[in-house]
């Protein structure tokens, strides 16, 4: 299991990669765009959020630092644009964690399987604090 730091951006997100990439002297692993994305039904993507990145991680000084543009349209405010990630492949375990922090907070996605993974959910505990569950069975 580990806790990595997932940074959230306002459509710039491939700019800031680039940026700490160059910084740190490593390259953008996994990059991937919200138009990769398999669409749901009755769930289309719009148009201006199809080039904008829904993954992207750099390896800095041996830890992931994973990066995203906010999936909204509403911007993403700065000190709540920086989120904790939980890796693990420890599905139960994962999710006592996650319904925990759930209880006293507000979840903002319901830990549920995606394309990517067997669970993945975002939670807000009660002291403000973004955390970000993503269980890795190797699909990423």
């Amino acid at each position: 299991m580990t806790v990595n730091v997932y940074m959230i951006f306002n459509g710039n997100c491939e700019e800031a990669v680039a940026y700490y990439a160059k910084i740190f002297g490593t390259k953008p692993e996994g990059l991937s765009r919200f138009g990769d994305m398999p669409s749901e039904p009755g769930q289309e993507m719009p148009e201006v959020m199809k080039n904008r990145i829904m993954h992207a991680s750099l390896d800095i000084h041996g830890s992931a630092v994973m990066f995203s543009d906010a999936m909204s349209e509403e911007p993403v405010s700065i000190g709540k644009n920086i989120n904790v990630t939980v890796l693990s492949d420890d599905l139960g375990k994962m999710t006592e964690e996650f319904n925990q922090l759930g209880q006293d907070g507000t979840v903002q996605m319901e830990l549920q399987e995606t394309f990517w993974s067997l669970g993945y959910g975002i939670v807000e505990d009660k002291y403000g604090v973004v955390w970000m569950f993503n269980h890795d069975d190797g699909r990423q």
